[in-house]
């Protein structure tokens, strides 16, 4: 059975596409089947692997419809074990159903069903929002992952996803669990990242990724930057890049 992670922040900016992106390339090259969902109508995942709008005429939007099965629509990647569900601006329209009805909450759960055990870890990127799609996500997933960046307001606002988190535990999906905290866009070189990791030790110090006892991060990095726009996630772009390999250290801490 796969692990289905959602990586989700209601701030924008804090890397949840690049995360996703590179965290399903990394798992597909320790040679595990990926699923990448991109559940954002700006579709960043999706152009990150090179892919135009044009190149696809079915995306996941047709797959919450009904339209199309969620196998229909999955594109093949540059890896070999890894799959990508692409995205639409169409999205938008899910956003703008009744999220207090329970049937709205669970339509992305019912639509990865069939596929759910294809793979060993699906990753969902989801938009900056707790809206819908979020919601949706979460209700379907294991477990999430937050990104959280090394700049002032890091702690800003997490309080609204732990609720959601906590409410969907309690109401539909009671095996939701915290993967854990990441700390993106860490410079070393400045007082200000070193004193929010600080904060984040000390108030998630139990859920941040660790690999050798070494906490994870993900540095400011020029390579982890261009590569979306060669249509690449950086481990195809430059692999022994310090982004890179931060990402691949995620993914080997992920496995165990």
């Amino acid at each position: 059975m796969s692990e289905i992670i959602t990586i989700a922040n209601q701030k924008g900016g804090v890397g949840k596409t690049t995360t996703a992106v590179n965290l399903a390339a990394s798992l597909a090259v320790a040679e595990k089947r990926v699923l990448l969902i991109d559940l954002d109508s700006q579709a960043n995942a999706t152009t990150g692997f090179g892919f135009k709008r044009s190149d696809y005429e079915f995306n996941i939007y047709h797959a919450l419809i009904g339209k199309k099965n969620i196998s229909e629509i999955i594109l093949k990647t540059q890896l070999q074990s890894l799959d990508l569900a692409p995205s639409n601006i169409n999205l938008i329209a899910i956003e703008q159903l009744n999220v207090n009805s329970n049937e709205s909450k669970t339509i992305f759960l019912k639509c990865i069903n069939e596929i759910k055990n294809n793979y060993d870890f699906i990753i969902i990127d989801t938009p900056p929002t707790m809206g819908n799609i979020t919601t949706n996500a979460l209700v379907a997933s294991t477990s999430v992952i937050v990104p959280i960046q090394c700049q002032y307001y890091a702690l800003e606002g997490l309080t609204m996803i732990l609720n959601t988190i906590k409410v969907i535990k309690k109401s539909i999906n009671p095996n939701l669990k915290i993967r854990g905290f990441l700390p993106t866009m860490y410079n070393a070189q400045t007082n200000l990242a070193k004193e929010v990791l600080e904060d984040l030790k000390r108030h998630c110090g139990n859920n941040l990724f660790k690999l050798d006892e070494e906490i994870i991060l993900i540095p400011q990095n020029i390579k982890l930057a261009e590569s979306p726009s060669f249509g690449k996630p950086v481990i195809l772009y430059d692999i022994k890049s310090v982004g890179s390999v931060a990402y691949q250290n995620l993914a080997h801490a992920l496995i165990g």
